[in-house]
C-alpha cells in the first residue's frame, strides 16, 4: 500500500494537481465524519428548498455543497466551480490553472436508510482567456478532464480516482487520516453477467433499451444464453463502484416520463467522471449515439443517457439500437 502523494507523483501528476487533489479530499474527509455523525447531529431529512435540478434538497446536501464549496474557493488553486447544487458556476481565484465540478453527495435519497453515498468530482484545466466568472469556461468534453473521481462513503471511505494512468482504489486510513492506494490498475472484465438499472422506468424506455432488457431476464432460456443479475443501488457511486469491482453493465436510458427531462444523469459532474474512470479501466461509457466523452457541452447541468461498464455488454445493448 502506497500514500496518495508518492502514488501520484510516481504517475507523473504535476504538483499543482497534487495539490489540488488533496484539498479536494480534505473536503472528502469532512463530509465522511458529518454523513457518520448525521443522525446524532440533526442534518437527517430534506431542507424545504429545490437545487437548480427541481430537486428537493437533503440536510446534508447543503452541508456537503458548502464544505466542498468554500474549501475549493478558499485554495487558491481553483478559478471557478460547478456544482449540482448551484444554479450556476461560481468564481474563485482569476489566476487559477483548474475548474472542478461536482457532485457534493451523490445518491442523498439513501441517506435516510444508510446506504451508500459519495462525492463525484471532474477537474478541468481552466482557460486562461475567460474570465473566472463566465460559465461558459465549463463547456470543454470529457476528454479535456485531467483528473476525475469520487469518494465513496460506505464501510470504509474509498477513493477512486484517475489522473490518465490507470483507474485506482484509495483507502482511508482513519489511524493516521490519509487515503492509502490499495489496489493498482483496476480492470473491468471484458464480459459480465449483472446488470443495474431502475427497472421502475421500463415502460417508459426506447424500444431498444426494453428489448435489451427483456432479454437479459429471459436468461438461459432467451436469445443470451445465459442468466444474468439485477443489481440497483440509487446511487450512481455505489452501482459504479460495484462495475469497476466485479464488471458489469450499468445503464439510465432516456426516457419519456418527463418529456422535459428525458435524461436523467447530468454530463459534467456525473456521466463525464464516470465515464473517465470507467474507460481507464478497460470499460466502455456510451450514450446510445456515441461515446460520452466526445460530447461538447452546452451547459452545466445538461443531462444524458449512460450506458457503461463491461465492454463486451456495452457492445451488446448498443447493438440492439442499430
Amino acid at each position: 500500500m502506497q500514500r496518495l502523494a508518492p502514488a501520484l507523483r510516481e504517475d507523473n501528476v504535476p504538483l499543482d494537481l497534487i495539490s489540488l487533489i488533496k484539498t479536494i479530499l480534505a473536503a472528502t474527509k469532512e463530509i465522511s465524519f458529518r454523513v457518520s455523525q448525521a443522525h446524532l447531529s440533526g442534518l437527517m431529512g430534506s431542507t424545504l428548498d429545490e437545487n437548480i435540478q427541481g430537486e428537493v434538497q437533503k440536510q446534508l446536501d447543503v452541508v456537503a455543497n458548502e464544505l466542498f464549496k468554500d474549501i475549493l474557493l478558499e485554495s487558491g488553486f481553483v478559478k471557478a466551480i460547478s456544482s449540482e447544487e448551484e444554479d450556476t458556476s461560481v468564481a474563485g481565484n482569476p489566476n487559477g490553472k483548474f475548474i472542478v465540478s461536482f457532485d457534493p453527495l451523490d445518491g442523498s435519497s439513501n441517506i435516510e436508510i444508510n446506504s451508500l453515498i459519495g462525492t463525484i468530482f471532474s477537474i478541468h484545466n481552466a482557460q486562461e482567456d475567460m474570465d473566472a466568472d463566465d460559465p461558459d469556461m465549463f463547456k470543454q468534453s470529457g476528454n479535456k478532464q485531467v483528473c476525475a473521481g469520487y469518494v465513496l462513503y460506505g464501510p470504509a471511505t474509498m477513493l477512486v480516482m484517475t489522473t490518465g494512468s490507470g483507474t485506482h482504489f484509495y483507502v482511508l486510513d482513519r489511524t493516521h487520516g490519509g487515503f492509502l492506494r490499495v489496489e493498482r490498475n483496476v480492470q473491468v472484465p471484458k464480459d459480465t453477467q449483472e446488470f443495474a438499472v431502475n427497472m421502475s422506468n421500463q415502460r417508459f424506455w426506447q424500444a431498444p433499451m426494453q428489448n435489451y432488457i427483456n432479454d437479459l431476464l429471459l436468461g438461459d432460456t432467451g436469445p443470451r444464453g445465459k442468466n444474468f443479475n439485477m443489481r440497483w443501488i440509487a446511487a450512481m457511486v455505489g452501482d459504479i463502484h460495484r462495475v469497476l469491482t466485479r464488471g458489469g453493465l450499468f445503464t439510465y436510458p432516456a426516457d419519456t416520463k418527463d418529456p422535459n427531462k428525458p435524461n436523467k444523469l447530468r454530463l459534467m459532474y456525473e456521466a463525464n467522471p464516470m465515464s473517465f474512470l470507467i474507460e481507464q479501466a478497460g470499460g466502455k461509457a456510451m450514450t446510445s449515439e456515441g461515446r460520452i466523452m466526445d460530447i461538447e457541452p452546452t451547459d452545466i447541468h445538461q443531462r444524458v443517457e449512460c450506458i457503461m461498464g463491461s465492454s463486451n455488454e456495452v457492445d451488446a445493448c448498443l447493438g440492439y439500437y442499430k
